[in-house]
């Protein structure tokens, strides 16, 4: 979906790269994360976990953007640089990720910052304020514009992100509605282009495998 768009579009995913990533320590204590944590993938990439819940199976798993990896990459939780999972989808065309947890290393949670997530719903509407917590900007909060092109995936809305904020959490009050994929040409003034949670549920759940029947925490 974001193909159309790709010469004003600046993916936010793909932060700068990482220096002096430490090494992890003996038995580690397991990482708390949930929508809104700040991720690193790869030892290169800073993006934002978006949901993490249980699927149809009983493995715990969360989402992000599909441009922060593809499958196989390694995940860990930023602030204490400890892995705890690894990629093992990535969706480039609605632009999604699937990660399988460590449950034995994470702690999930349903509360990150100044968003807390109970469920899942419908696209945000025309006119709806929509805010997001990213690892990089926090939580921002922002007018909602719709789909623009009537994809039926996508939403657009005025709230302010940057590079390490994709796959944040967009949602009104405490249900989500969808992830930060992009911005249009200005960081912060966006735009902000993201797609909707329900979007990436029907592929998951059409595609089974890791992540089908996926609810939160």
């Amino acid at each position: 979906m974001f193909k159309k768009l790709a010469t004003m579009v600046m993916a936010v995913g793909a932060a700068s790269a990482l220096v002096g990533v430490g090494g992890a320590a003996a038995a580690p204590a397991p990482s708390t994360l949930g929508g809104g944590s700040g991720i690193i993938i790869d030892d290169e990439f800073e993006c934002t976990l978006t949901t993490i819940g249980h699927d149809g199976a009983g493995n715990l798993v969360g989402l992000t953007a599909g441009h922060c990896g593809d499958a196989g990459a390694v995940v860990k939780a930023e602030y204490n640089r400890e892995v705890v999972g690894r990629f093992v989808y990535s969706n480039h065309d609605l632009d999604y990720a699937v990660i399988r947890f460590d449950p034995a290393a994470v702690i999930p949670v349903n509360h990150v910052g100044h968003v807390t997530i109970t469920g899942m719903g419908n696209p945000a509407q025309f006119g709806n304020v929509v805010c997001k917590e990213g690892r990089t900007t926090g939580n921002t909060c922002g007018i909602v514009w719709g789909d623009v092109f009537n994809t039926n995936q996508e939403t657009w809305s005025q709230v302010c992100v940057v590079e390490g904020d994709s796959g944040s959490p967009v949602v009104i009050g405490s249900t989500l509605v969808g992830m930060v994929n992009a911005y249009l040409a200005t960081p912060c003034i966006g735009p902000e282009v993201g797609t909707n949670i329900n979007a990436v549920l029907g592929d998951m759940n059409a595609r089974g495998g890791v992540g089908s029947g996926y609810r939160p925490i």
